[in-house]
């Protein structure tokens, strides 16, 4: 297995974390903020790994 290729386990997490994040967004009672914060932490782990997230903008 290469560097770059992930288990099913870590995929599995990874997919955890959006569906609960999501739900999270969902639940929300203040649905801005929270989703706000959501892209913040989104960035932050993108950039982390030397991502450019201007690049990712949708219009």
């Amino acid at each position: 297995m290469g560097a770059l290729e992930m288990t099913e386990k870590e995929q599995a997490a990874i997919m955890i974390d959006i569906y609960t994040d999501l739900q999270r967004i969902q639940k929300a009672e203040d649905k801005e903020k929270e989703l706000n914060n959501q892209l913040r932490k989104a960035k932050a782990k993108l950039e982390a790994l030397g991502i450019v997230t201007e690049n990712l903008t949708i219009e």
